[in-house]
């Protein structure tokens, strides 16, 4: 493991079961991020395609799917190349919602690996934003 990592944590107004399917289900993972070919379960390998080529982005496996509390996947992507991170995903009830925390860890390292950490960092918020705007803009969680 590396000391680089990303933070993330965002409020959602819906409840944590709700949010929990954002993470874990294909059709609800198509919204926001890439979708899988089947849902998130532990112990299961992690492949997530791009929703519009349909090419394999993320590759990995479910270490924990604590419904609807937490979700961890080891997480690599082709400009990686052999390096594994690790997600993870942490849901928290608030009063109105959903509080979802996100920390990546394991990212590489040093000068040369920076431009890749800046592009997860920007897709992450990107990606977050896509959720909760789905989520928002729908009125799924309401």
């Amino acid at each position: 493991m590396t000391d680089t990592k990303l933070n993330k944590s965002i409020y959602l107004k819906a409840p944590r079961q709700l949010v929990w399917d954002y993470l874990t289900q294909p059709e609800h993972l198509a919204k926001w991020f890439h979708a899988p070919k089947a849902p998130l379960q532990q112990g299961e390998t992690l492949e997530m395609f791009g929703t519009t080529s349909g090419d394999k982005l993320i590759w990995g496996k479910v270490l924990t799917a604590d419904a609807p509390n937490s979700l961890i996947y080891t997480f690599t992507v082709g400009p990686m190349g052999n390096a594994v991170s690790t997600v993870s995903w942490t849901l928290t009830d608030v009063p109105g919602g959903t509080h979802l925390e996100l920390e990546h860890t394991g990212l590489p390292q040093g000068v040369e690996a920076f431009g890749l950490t800046l592009a997860l960092d920007n897709g992450w918020d990107e990606h977050l934003m896509r959720m909760r705007g789905h989520i928002h803009d729908t009125g799924e969680g309401s």
